[in-house]
């Protein structure tokens, strides 16, 4: 089993910036791929971005690719997502997920993920 939970959301103005982090507990995060989710009111819960066990790999939504960087330490069991220019559209609980298999196919999707986290809440003003 492995806990995932999100901290770091709060409310920005359009064009800022904030980090979120997604700690893990339990099995070693070392051993998973990680993801980012995000899921706005009424909307479905869209893939932000992924990042490989080793950090080597990644991969971006088009809608974040330049603005957002996913990273992770692993010696403290923690993945990173840094936001900049943030956008009122980007508003949405965002989420960490855990998975053991990561693919350019198939890291979107969320049924490959096992284990996920509550969220937190990113409200972009305009």
């Amino acid at each position: 089993q492995v806990q995932l939970v999100e901290s770091g959301g709060g409310l920005v103005q359009a064009g800022g910036s904030l980090r979120l982090s997604c700690a893990a507990s339990g099995r070693t995060v070392s051993n998973y791929n990680m993801g980012w989710f995000r899921q706005a009111p009424g909307k479905e819960r869209e893939s932000v971005a992924a990042i490989g066990w080793s950090g080597d790999t990644v991969y971006y939504a088009d809608s974040v690719k330049g603005r957002f960087t996913i990273s992770r330490d692993n010696a403290k069991n923690t993945v990173y997502l840094q936001m900049n220019r943030l956008k009122p559209e980007d508003t949405a609980v965002y989420v960490c997920a855990a998975t053991t298999l990561l693919s350019g196919r198939s890291w979107s999707e969320t049924k490959q993920y096992t284990y996920w986290g509550q969220g937190t809440q990113v409200t972009v003003s305009s």
